[in-house]
């Protein structure tokens, strides 16, 4: 899961006890969610109301959710009486509804396909490598710096690699064979589709360590994880 989802589901699973006949509090959250989403502004009276939940209740997740940045809260004046606040999601709140990026991506590689052919899809896939090696390049210089011993540099970009959601590591042999794995794929749908994305990686890995990088296992193939078996180049 990456950050932004982690947090999403921290905010969604609060320990706070339950406050109304909607259940648990996540669950109590999630209809005060959508239902801002489908009709606006609201009031924790009329939230209350929709929804068949205690004012108290509703109150409670919305300061919770206010101070995640998930809800805003507005004060409105009508006359003399006393002011309403009315509650909305913010932009924010949309990593907490589903999404379809996979399916954006696939269908975004289909067409390519019916544009260009497999040439065309190819070199997107080498563009966006370009694009990526550049940055992880930087980030290796700024990390361990460029005249770090080899072996870091490995280490570190299995670090980035993790960050990115692929649950990466390092491992050395006894006989000093280096290994970086990856126990997640985090595009899996897209590479279950198109090799090209796999061989992007596979050069990626090559160009930023400046080695010979070896696929030994493979996710998308069905194997538990991705292993890539890295040699040092000589002179490097």
């Amino acid at each position: 899961m990456d950050p932004a989802a982690d947090h999403a589901a921290s905010v969604l699973a609060s320990p706070n006890p339950p406050a109304s006949a909607s259940g648990s509090p996540r669950t109590l959250r999630r209809e005060i969610l959508e239902r801002l989403r489908r009709e606006g502004p609201a009031s924790p009276d009329q939230l209350a109301s929709a929804i068949g939940a205690s004012r108290t209740g509703v109150l409670q997740q919305l300061r919770a959710l206010e101070e995640t940045h998930f809800v805003s809260r507005q004060t409105v004046r009508h006359g003399v009486g006393r002011p309403r606040h009315l509650y909305d999601v913010t932009p924010a709140a949309q990593e907490l509804f589903p999404s379809n990026y996979d399916g954006l991506a696939a269908g975004l590689l289909a067409a390519i396909g019916a544009v260009g052919g497999d040439s065309l899809i190819e070199q997107v896939f080498q563009a966006r490598r370009r694009q990526i090696g550049d940055r992880v390049r930087r980030e290796l210089d700024d990390r361990v710096g460029p005249g770090a011993p080899f072996i870091e540099r490995v280490r570190e970009l299995a670090v980035i690699q993790d960050e990115l959601g692929y649950l990466a590591d390092t491992a050395v042999e006894p006989d000093g064979t280096i290994r970086l794995r990856e126990h997640n794929c985090a595009i899996l749908d897209v590479a279950r589709g198109q090799r090209s994305a796999c061989d992007a990686e596979l050069d990626l890995f090559r160009e930023v360590l400046g080695a010979d990088v070896v696929r030994e296992t493979h996710i998308a193939s069905g194997d538990r994880c991705c292993s890539y078996r890295i040699v040092e180049r000589a002179g490097d």
